[in-house]
């Protein structure tokens, strides 16, 4: 699996942090960004429901 953010669609609204926080944090702008070796989702079962969750679509999820 791997994550891509598309940071410049962001509006910050953190529902992919409330969605999988152990792969998702957001900058001091409020943005969304990875956590570091959370490249990959790994670890939290919820990741694969962030993309639905993003009310911009600024994540997208493929598999490897």
């Amino acid at each position: 699996m791997r994550i891509t953010v598309n940071r410049d669609r962001c509006i910050g609204s953190g529902q992919c942090v409330m969605t999988a926080p152990g792969v998702f944090t957001q900058d001091d702008e409020a943005l969304v960004a990875l956590l570091p070796g959370q490249e990959d989702g790994a670890g939290d079962p919820r990741v694969r429901e962030v993309p639905l969750a993003c009310p911009v679509q600024a994540i997208v999820i493929t598999e490897d």
